[in-house]
């Protein structure tokens, strides 16, 4: 084993060096001795180190008293250090112990208070190195703290003097640690933040003085050094034991080389940066705010998370009072007001809330209760002035309200030393008041503290303004759309839905956008979004008028194109009958409405779209990758003549379609380019729910109200597999049709639906017939199950579209189709670029 150089003039030895008097290798130094000791007392763990430490083996100490193993009249002394220990997160101290010959040892313990698997608190004692009797230093070791150019007999030069004395001084953390990751040396710094002595961290490994995940870190990175990855950096350091790790630390790990180039240790070294971390936390407190305030509508809602942002990143208790009557006026007054002021307590947060050792001090009080401010207190002054206020625990103002106050005193307590007063306005209107006080905290709040808690509380105010106010509006607009819009979406399997409407924040109102969701034959599902020109009752009754047709267009199973193409006809009639009535803009009939309309088929994963001056629908595939989907761009509806086409994709299961009117991508605040990317950031994060997905979208695009309606809807496809489909394709004959009678009846025995059985067998009859008597070959016979619901559907090639017709008393036929409806639940028929499909659905019963 090669050893460290005593002084930098020294070289390693060489095979071909003058022989010389044979050095002795340093001894390896001892595992370090821990233990594990319960809150009752009891030992829980014994190391080898211990074991070699004090003689016992782990059968003879572990689940006895560790009282045991102190020395006979060290007894007094071990109890006042339990008591010394009672109630802290680490302790230190010499203790005397009692080796298992007999012999007495004096050992410098370190413990840290651990908590196990459940609610059992333990120590984790620990010891450096074995221990000596007492008196005695073992032969052929350095005493501790010994240089080790001294030992080695080389004396101290004052070269040497002076590098021990700018390592000992230096303005840094700094530390050395030896091959085996074990502390030899530590500067003046780094016992200061650890709280320890070199001496009663020499020999430990980093996690042993400082039980943090930070420690791990930082030792897998000396190891990393050691085995040649060359300097390591980490933005945290590691803090006094049972304090946990501190973000405002750049530690460095660097290698120690001899003159040969071999590493033989690392130094660590550690700088602290605590006005840029301040600065960065405020900035991070700050973003993560953007996304946590005002995720609702609900006023509580918001000043709650003001409140949960604020503490514990800014404060050490934080209560959010809004006035009972918000007042409203220009500028604010530097003259405080005449009366008290009432409000209500509507959030709170403390960092005692969570703890076992809630007290009065910082304790926010309770939501909801009631609130009067005197006149002449902080909170009424700052709400006169429209500021905020900084006050410390002396302040002649802050001590006033509290003897004026019992509801102050129980508020601020007696540790709370500083305090930020904060009002909150929003639109020219005072709202209420945020209070945020420190205890914990050591430092007091400072200007920059003061700058963020009123952005924060800025944010919060003007959410609950707008929810305020959007709770106004909310009756009058939502009354109206309640009669326009789907109250519930329909029951159907192929698609995950869910659907957001926001009307305009105009004087104009509610406008024409609309959205609905419409289950067709064959377990297919249409989704329509569109979006009527204007605003008013007039825009809203024509987007009535337009999704009643679009319905009824979807009912006979019309193509998207073709859908479309009927659609654009309409808006040109109901233009013409408007035209001779008014010669506003809102009486054009619905010309330049824009539409989508898609349909989406769960057994083939297929979906066709078309649109009308729309936007095109975005498509976010499982892996998360999203894209426009290459809808063709057709005109406005109300232009006339101008063709529209369908284009079909594929998707795979659990895609997300969204559909959207122009409403989303209008935002004041940035380009069509920026809105996109938001938008599509907003759809690739993953999400458990559509609700979430709907709400993500919005808050991305929107800072404040739309100037346009806003339509929004998200889907996620299902697919329906293969055991839940039976298809047959069957010759034009008409002995099949008792086959196909078959093949049905033993479908359905397979999927536990007997009970079914007879009203399938005469529809695939009466249809199997129909397609050979009537239609054309190719003849396909399919059952689709879905949960509640059995369709069977019969394909061929004939564009002859099959009518219902009451048998007269002596007719031979003309009863089939009538007794298809019966006893359907409901039956059509849908046609193809070739062929049609004839289909019937009935309901399956619950049993």
């Amino acid at each position: 084993m090669e050893r460290l150089p005593t002084h930098p003039g020294e070289r390693p030895h060489e095979s071909n060096a003058s022989p010389g008097p044979a050095r002795t290798a340093p001894p390896t130094p001892p595992p370090p001795a821990t233990a594990a000791v319960d809150a009752r007392g009891i030992v829980t763990e014994w190391s080898e180190g211990a074991r070699q430490l004090l003689g016992y083996p782990p059968s003879e100490v572990v689940g006895q008293p560790a009282a045991r193993l102190l020395a006979d009249d060290a007894g007094t002394a071990g109890a006042a250090a339990l008591r010394d220990a009672a109630g802290r997160e680490r302790w230190s101290g010499t203790v005397a112990l009692r080796h298992r010959d007999g012999r007495r040892l004096r050992r410098e313990l370190l413990a840290h208070r651990r908590t196990a698997d459940g609610p059992v608190t333990e120590w984790l004692v620990v010891s450096a190195v074995t221990g000596t009797p007492e008196g005695q230093t073992p032969e052929g070791q350095t005493p501790a703290g010994t240089p080790e150019g001294e030992a080695a007999g080389g004396g101290t030069s004052g070269s040497g003097r002076l590098g021990e004395w700018a390592f000992r001084q230096a303005p840094c953390v700094m530390a050395v640690f030896d091959a085996d990751l074990r502390l030899v040396r530590a500067n003046a710094g780094m016992e200061q933040v650890l709280s320890r002595t070199e001496d009663q961290m020499r020999g430990l490994r980093l996690p042993e003085i400082v039980p943090h995940p930070v420690s791990d870190e930082t030792e897998a990175k000396m190891r990393r050094v050691l085995e040649g990855g060359g300097p390591q950096q980490l933005r945290a350091g590691a803090g006094p034991a049972g304090t946990g790790a501190n973000d405002g630390w750049s530690t460095s790990l660097v290698p120690l080389e001899d003159p040969a180039g071999h590493v033989r240790a690392v130094c660590l070294a550690a700088h602290q940066r605590l006005q840029e971390h301040l600065a960065r936390q405020r900035m991070l407190l700050l973003s993560e705010a953007s996304a946590r305030i005002g995720t609702t509508a609900d006023s509580g809602r918001t000043a709650q998370e003001l409140a949960d942002i604020a503490v514990p990143g800014l404060a050490d208790f934080a209560a959010v009072d809004l006035l009972d009557a918000p007042r409203h006026g220009g500028a604010p007054s530097p003259a405080a007001p005449a009366r008290p002021l009432a409000a209500t307590r509507t959030a709170v947060r403390s960092v005692l809330d969570d703890g076992p050792t809630a007290s009065a001090a910082g304790t926010a009080g309770t939501a909801g209760t009631k609130t009067l401010y005197p006149a002449l207190s902080p909170v009424a002054r700052c709400l006169a002035q429209g500021h905020g206020a900084l006050y410390d625990a002396a302040d002649p103002d802050l001590l006033r309200w509290v003897r004026q106050d019992p509801g102050a005193a129980r508020l601020l307590g007696s540790t709370t030393h500083s305090v930020m007063v904060v009002p909150m306005r929003a639109h020219g209107a005072t709202l209420g008041v945020a209070l945020f006080g420190r205890h914990r905290h050591a430092e007091p709040f400072e200007a920059d503290d003061l700058w963020l808690a009123e952005e924060l509380t800025a944010k919060a105010a003007v959410s609950i303004h707008t929810a305020r106010r959007d709770s106004r509006e909310h009756t009058s607009t939502m009354t109206l759309q309640r009669s326009l819009l789907p109250q519930t979406l329909p029951d159907q399997g192929a698609l995950d839905i869910a659907t957001r409407y926001l009307p305009a924040g105009t004087r104009a109102g509610v406008g024409g956008d609309w959205f609905d969701v419409i289950p067709l034959s064959g377990a297919r599902v249409a989704l329509v979004v569109g979006d009527v020109v204007g605003h008013g009752i007039r825009a809203s009754a024509t987007m009535g008028r337009l999704r009643t047709a679009v319905r009824t267009l979807a009912d006979v199973d019309l193509p998207p194109d073709e859908l479309l193409t009927h659609l654009d006809d309409l808006v040109l009639h109901l233009s013409a009958d408007e035209s001779g009535t008014d010669d506003t803009a809102e009486s054009a009939g619905g010309i330049g409405t824009t539409c989508l309309y898609a349909v989406y088929d769960p057994v083939s994963r297929r979906c066709a779209l078309a649109r009308a001056g729309h936007p095109p629908p975005a498509a976010v595939t499982p892996d998360g990758a999203v894209r426009f989907l290459d809808v063709p761009a057709g005109p406005p509806l109300g232009l006339g003549g101008l063709p529209f086409e369908t284009f079909e994709t594929e998707l795979p299961e659990g895609s997300l379609l969204a559909l959207y009117t122009d409403g989303l991508l209008a935002a004041r605040d940035h380009d069509i380019d920026e809105a996109l990317d938001k938008m599509f950031a907003a759809l690739a994060r993953p999400a458990k729910t559509l609700d979430t997905v709907c709400d993500r979208v919005l808050t991305a695009m929107l800072t404040h109200r739309p100037d346009d309606d806003i339509a929004l809807l998200v889907a996620r496809t299902r697919a329906l597999h293969a055991d839940r489909v039976a298809a047959w394709d069957l010759a034009s004959d008409p002995a099949v049709v008792a086959r196909a009678r078959k093949h049905a009846t033993e479908q359905l025995t397979a999927w536990g639906l007997d009970d079914a059985a007879f009203i399938t067998e005469l529809t695939v009859s009466e249809l199997v017939t129909n397609a050979i008597r009537y239609g054309r070959p190719p003849i396909q016979l399919r059952l689709i199950h879905e949960d509640s619901t059995l369709t069977c559907e019969v394909f061929d090639s004939s564009s002859t579209a099959p009518h219902m017709r009451r048998a007269r008393t002596f007719d031979e036929g003309g009863r089939g189709l009538l007794l298809v409806g019966q006893l359907a639940r409901r039956w059509g028929t849908r046609h193809a670029l070739t062929g049609k499909t004839v289909w019937a659905e009935q309901s399956l019963s619950p049993g």
